[in-house]
């Protein structure tokens, strides 16, 4: 029991690695990035637009790191896909308080990036690495810029109006698709409950 004790801290502290300092940083901009976005204080909306900008760059950033030391871990493979999902629902839910959202555009995305996530937890523990592909990554790159497009104040951007429709559009096709896409390519690699595999 006593060798057990001993092991557990030193496998928890070799999971604390710069690159998930840096996911764990993210999540915690979170919160921050809330508050300005829907407090009322002076360019509130561009302090929010930079702190999530910030935050979404450190999403390249823990996964170039935990790549280039060789520090990717279980506990990385967890956090820095919630961390997203975290922070992409975070400003989906403030922008359909601050009424420039439809609530069902935030609940399909939400509802399809934690089911993606449930999915990486199974592959996880199943061993399995299911990567995003290109248009995974065009979902990303189209929920930051609608996000961004959808907080800029209208004063200061005067074709916004014009490009929001066009840009949640792309944004729920984009999340829809390549989440079908995801779950055809988990059932070809995981063990799914209910399946013969």
């Amino acid at each position: 029991m006593s060798v057990d004790t001993e092991k557990r801290p030193t496998t928890l502290r070799s999971s604390m690695n710069a690159a998930n300092a840096i996911t764990i940083a993210r999540i915690l901009l979170i919160p921050v990035f809330v508050v300005l976005l829907v407090s009322d204080i002076p360019y509130g909306s561009f302090l929010a637009i930079a702190v999530f900008g910030v935050a979404a760059f450190t999403d390249k950033l823990d996964g170039y790191v935990a790549r280039s030391r060789g520090q990717i871990t279980t506990l990385g493979q967890f956090l820095d896909p919630l961390a997203d999902k975290l922070l992409i629902s975070a400003a989906l839910i403030a922008l359909v308080g601050l009424g420039k959202l439809p609530a069902w555009v935030a609940m399909v995305i939400i509802a399809r990036e934690f089911a993606v996530t449930a999915l990486r937890v199974v592959g996880i523990d199943q061993g399995v690495s299911i990567p995003a592909g290109v248009l995974g990554k065009a979902k990303t790159t189209s929920q930051i810029v609608c996000i961004i497009i959808l907080m800029w104040p209208h004063g200061h951007l005067s074709w916004a109006p014009y490009v929001e429709v066009p840009a949640v559009a792309v944004m729920v096709a984009l999340t829809l698709i390549s989440g079908v896409q995801y779950f055809v390519r988990a059932r070809d690699n995981l063990h799914l409950p209910g399946s013969n595999r």
